[in-house]
């Protein structure tokens, strides 16, 4: 069986077992995790993957399944005590300026830069609300690129914002095309297949050195910078979806 609707899935739920397809997003929910789980163990297939949807669901998943594309000493923080730890390591690495990322924030509003990592201890530790949150060494950044994959096609832009480290367009910042490199590309595409994403919004930093780093990735995305429209980039997707499913 082919399911394409969440009202659907959950009519048909409970006789769902190996063979079964369900092509969708499972939504936001106090049972998401235990449907994923569920029908995992039942062998119910899901596209895109339960691993591409958990790791969009989440910056801190992304970073613990992701940290090798990341910054070095990208860390998921779940606890006062990581955060000690953490600062520790900064401060014998000569890292004085630090980012934290808090979950199911878009649009930069959760991106926070801390210029005192003693005053980032001090208000972080102060409720357990905070955890887990990502945190990254700050660094200068001199391109901020999002990348949209789906299939063949791919297209690229860089962010750029005059008034604030936080380059996002929500943020009223700008955008212009952006040409990946054969080394940008090949990054996007390995984070893909380990987070096992049949497409993806990626984006990336570059330093001042010429390195590229992965900062986050979701399989939907805004795309006021981008050349294709949302409808026609919706249609990629159901139809990239389609294929993978065998229905083309």
């Amino acid at each position: 069986m082919i399911i394409t609707r969440f009202n659907q899935l959950l009519q048909d739920y409970h006789t769902l077992g190996p063979g079964d397809l369900f092509i969708g997003r499972i939504p936001a929910s106090q049972l998401r995790n235990t449907m994923w789980i569920d029908l995992t163990a039942r062998g119910v297939r899901l596209l895109p993957s339960i691993t591409s949807q958990l790791v969009a669901s989440s910056k801190s998943a992304q970073a613990f399944v992701l940290k090798s594309w990341m910054l070095p000493h990208t860390q998921v923080i779940s606890r006062r005590k990581e955060l000690l730890d953490a600062i520790g390591d900064y401060r014998r690495n000569d890292i004085n300026t630090a980012i934290t990322k808090e979950e199911h924030l878009h649009c930069g509003h959760g991106v926070r830069r801390w210029n005192d990592l003693e005053a980032m201890y001090n208000c972080l530790s102060l409720s357990e609300a905070h955890y887990p949150f990502v945190l990254q060494p700050f660094v200068a950044v001199a391109a901020d690129v999002r990348a949209i994959l789906v299939g063949d096609y791919c297209e690229a832009y860089a962010r750029h914002n005059p008034d604030s480290f936080r380059m996002n367009l929500a943020a009223g910042g700008s955008s212009r095309p952006h040409d990946l490199t054969d080394a940008q590309r090949e990054l996007c595409l390995a984070v893909m297949a380990r987070a096992q994403m049949p497409y993806a919004h990626i984006d990336l930093i570059v330093t001042e050195s010429g390195d590229t780093y992965l900062s986050e990735i979701n399989l939907n995305g805004g795309t006021a910078g981008a050349r294709i429209s949302k409808p026609e980039l919706d249609h990629l997707k159901a139809a990239h979806l389609d294929r993978m499913a065998g229905n083309d």
